[in-house]
């Protein structure tokens, strides 16, 4: 499965809206809805960046710029940079990638240094944009989670769903009980609370040891921070587990995997969005990086 850096422009495709689909669009809202939500639900982007769009003045309706928090429905003529922007086809179901991030790629969209980006190895969509269901540092490896639902992508991130990411830790030198139970307890990071809800001994030989720790929120690098603040020195981590997903054995480096329906489905339940029309159809095509 060879894979390109080929970068991909940021916006989306410029499309009218026809009379079918903003039809298809009011039914799936039947009442007003937030900008942001619809567009994200559309498969624009997350909530954050059209939240940025609406703030930049880079989003209109009928022809007046957008506020945040703005109600609209799926009749309303919405624009990005002066140009339509159409609904996604109701036909297309949701889809969500697992990839195996390296050490060594950004999770960003784009990179004034040009590194390279987990966004160069997802495959082409022929409408939407793939959006990251978080995070992972340069140093940081292990599973990302990718989808054409933004809205699905924002509640999965949000601190009041907790949903659980466990990370595989290495660790140099031998940490004790002491220091172990201040982890689990809680220590002050920029004067909030972090601690882990699990935090399990997973073996390990000479200076390295490995823990499985389990965190309920994404705060930037907050693993890495919790280990250095009670001064211990973190040498790999690799996130194992998103929610119900786990990063699968066989996958390697660098390689990427189709959720199956079913999976998906698993997704909503855990963010509490109702499960989308035809969730339980099997998957129509393989996964196909970008060449």
């Amino acid at each position: 499965m060879s894979m390109s850096h080929r970068p991909r422009s940021s916006k989306p495709r410029t499309r009218s809206i026809s009379p079918d689909e903003s039809s298809a669009t009011a039914t799936a809202a039947a009442s007003p809805e937030r900008l942001q939500k619809l567009l994200a639900r559309l498969g624009y982007g997350s909530r954050r960046e059209i939240e940025g769009w609406i703030s930049g003045g880079r989003l209109s309706i009928d022809g007046k710029p957008a506020s945040l928090g703005q109600r609209v429905l799926g009749l309303h003529r919405v624009a990005l940079d002066g140009r339509p922007l159409r609904a996604a086809r109701a036909t297309e179901p949701p889809r969500v990638l697992i990839y195996h991030k390296p050490s060594g790629q950004i999770s960003s969209r784009r990179d004034p240094e040009g590194r390279d980006s987990v966004f160069q190895h997802l495959p082409r969509l022929r409408q939407g944009r793939w959006v990251a269901v978080g995070r992972l540092d340069l140093s940081t490896q292990g599973l990302l989670l990718f989808t054409t639902d933004g809205e699905l992508a924002h509640r999965l991130m949000h601190p009041a769903t907790q949903v659980e990411r466990e990370y595989a830790v290495r660790v140099r030198g031998q940490v004790g009980e002491e220091t172990l139970a201040r982890l689990r307890e809680g220590v002050l990071l920029d004067g909030e609370r972090a601690a882990f809800q699990s935090l399990v001994d997973a073996g390990g030989e000479g200076s390295n040891h490995w823990y499985h720790v389990v965190l309920q929120e994404g705060r930037n690098r907050e693993v890495r921070r919790l280990w250095e603040s009670v001064g211990v020195q973190v040498s790999r981590l690799i996130r194992v587990r998103y929610g119900c997903v786990s990063l699968p054995r066989a996958l390697r480096s660098t390689r990427l995997q189709e959720l199956q329906p079913p999976a998906v489905a698993a997704l909503y339940d855990l963010a509490g969005l109702p499960r989308p029309p035809r969730a339980d159809r099997p998957a129509r095509r393989p996964v196909r990086p970008r060449r």
